[in-house]
């Protein structure tokens, strides 16, 4: 076990998130590996020159979103490492538990089940988080919302 990932989107809604990681780390003695993932699929009709320049400024976002999460991290004594990645979310968490021999991934939980807000509900979260643990090993911890 040498990391512990842990997928982000930013806002505030990541911030539960993100003190999870942190506290795990500092439990566990591990690092953490903040992941934030660019997924563009939904611009398949966009022209080529559009779609390079949104990639660039949603990683550019992502930079700076993975920076205040490493640095609340190490103002805690945690190492963290910021990552970002293209592709399917579920696809760059389990490629950045591989890479990393991650022991842990931690996600955010969503605190209710509103459908025009939140990615998941409860049940589909839990079987994502099934096949990210079978997938890579880890095990998954959720943070915020209902636990």
């Amino acid at each position: 076990m040498s990391g512990i990932v842990c997928a982000i989107r930013g806002g505030p809604d990541s911030q539960p998130t993100i003190a999870k990681a942190v506290s795990l780390a500092q439990e566990r003695d591990l690092p953490v590996y903040f992941l934030y993932v660019v997924d563009l699929n939904f611009l398949v009709q966009t022209s080529s020159a559009r779609l390079h320049t949104i990639s660039k400024e949603m990683d550019q976002m992502g930079e700076f979103i993975l920076l205040t999460a490493q640095a609340k991290a190490e103002a805690r004594g945690v190492t963290a490492h910021g990552v970002v990645r293209h592709g399917q979310v579920r696809d760059q968490i389990v490629a950045l538990c591989r890479e990393v021999e991650a022991g842990y991934v931690v996600l955010g939980r969503p605190k209710g089940q509103n459908q025009e807000r939140n990615v998941f509900t409860h049940d589909h979260l839990d079987a994502f988080a099934q096949s990210i643990s079978r997938e890579t090993g880890a095990q998954v911890v959720f943070a915020g919302g209902a636990e």
